[in-house]
């Protein structure tokens, strides 16, 4: 294996874990910004206020994507142990 081939492992890698991260991403950032301008405008700046929608997101997330982040992590799982069984 040479380092050209070492590198486009490892950027399959990161890929996959920016597909399967992003979609929890965006939508706790969207919360937490609807959050924000909530609690500015509302002067309220109680921490449980950010943290439990946050919390709720999240899980609705995983439970929507879950098995599409999965399929993405099992492909990625697939193509590590047929490089691995080619060395």
């Amino acid at each position: 294996m040479d380092a050209d081939y070492a590198i486009r492992l490892l950027t399959e890698t990161l890929l996959a874990a920016a597909k399967m991260s992003a979609p929890i991403l965006l939508a706790t950032l969207v919360v937490g910004l609807a959050i924000s301008i909530v609690q500015v405008v509302t002067q309220v700046q109680e921490m449980t206020l950010t943290f439990v929608p946050k919390l709720a997101v999240v899980i609705v997330v995983c439970l929507m994507m879950g098995g599409w982040m999965l399929s993405v992590a099992t492909e990625l799982a697939k193509r590590m142990f047929e490089v691995a069984a080619g060395l």
